[in-house]
């Protein structure tokens, strides 16, 4: 009964948001109220249910939005995100984009969680559609797919690692590693070819009012960059690269240390990948772009603004 209410409860949720145009948010919390009375749930206790999965998500997911929408508009604002696009275009060429922002993704979802992976390679993702001149949705079904197929498959991400264990074969990650990189290879490449095939798609069809135009009823200035405030290449990564090598090495540490207790250096070296803690450093680094008069001022309003999109 209850896996029929679930069926249910999912295809009223599709056809709500698909067809009848109800906004996600609206249709998420009617179906997830549904679904705990379907589950046996009182009303009253629905309520402190639903109430306690949506602090729970937006306490962690919300503020990594959040802190990664800032690094997105500062690397944005800043010329930065450009001279990544370029700097990355120059050493794999501009062929296939759809194809490097899989691999890339492939990549940094082995020791980052996907969807940590995904906010902070935004920005880049729209750097390199918007140089490259493609659907910035094909790009991002691309970097999306690449990222969820190792976060599934390889560890240290949790989710192998608990299926290794369920399967008897917890003390041989390595297998499982080696078996996953390829499986995940596959799954990765699926999703490529079929972002390929839209990579020329009209986006304009798809694309929603400015969120900051819209709230604000003004639109947004560019800034022009000068020459001498364009940021170095290594400068205009850091602020991606810092919050993924420190994720990386704080799962490292994580994985070495489950059986044992973690002494002070590692349990720093988790507490600083924690991805919450990883994107504010990110969002240091990002602070170090903006050049110029006015700096604080700037970072004001970046801040701001990234709120406005990071909020929907």
């Amino acid at each position: 009964m209850l896996i029929i209410g679930l069926i249910v409860v999912v295809a009223a949720l599709v056809f709500a948001t698909a067809k009848l145009r109800v906004h996600p948010f609206l249709a998420l919390l009617i179906a997830a109220f549904a679904m705990a009375l379907i589950g046996g749930i009182a009303p009253r206790e629905a309520i402190s249910v639903i109430n306690d999965g949506f602090g729970s998500t937006l306490g962690y997911i919300g503020i990594v939005i959040a802190l990664g929408t800032i690094i997105g508009v500062i690397l944005d604002r800043t010329g930065a995100a450009v001279v990544m696009a370029e700097a990355i275009i120059r050493t794999l060429s501009d062929r296939f984009p759809t194809l490097t922002v899989s691999i890339i993704g492939y990549i940094v979802s082995i020791p980052v969680f996907c969807d940590s992976g995904y906010v902070i390679l935004n920005s880049l993702k729209n750097a390199l559609a918007k140089t490259a001149g493609i659907s910035v949705v094909a790009m991002s079904v691309a970097l999306a797919t690449g990222l969820f197929a190792t976060h599934n498959f390889v560890p240290p991400t949790p989710g192998p690692i608990a299926a290794a264990s369920n399967i008897g074969i917890a003390d041989a990650l390595g297998l499982v590693i080696l078996v996953g990189l390829f499986v995940s290879a596959v799954a990765a490449a699926v999703g490529w070819l079929w972002a390929s095939r839209y990579a020329n798609a009209n986006d304009e069809e798809l694309l929603e009012p400015d969120p900051i135009s819209e709230a604000t009823g003004q639109e947004v200035e560019r800034e022009e960059i000068k020459l001498e405030h364009r940021p170095t290449t290594l400068g205009a990564f850091m602020p991606i690269l810092a919050p993924i090598v420190l994720i990386s090495i704080g799962s490292v540490a994580l994985l070495a240390t489950r059986d044992t207790e973690a002494g002070i250096f590692a349990n720093a070296l988790i507490f600083l990948g924690t991805p919450v803690v990883a994107l504010a450093i990110g969002v240091i680094f990002a602070l170090l772009l903006i050049k110029g008069a006015g700096i604080k001022d700037r970072f004001h309003q970046m801040t701001v603004d990234a709120i406005l999109l990071a909020a929907p």
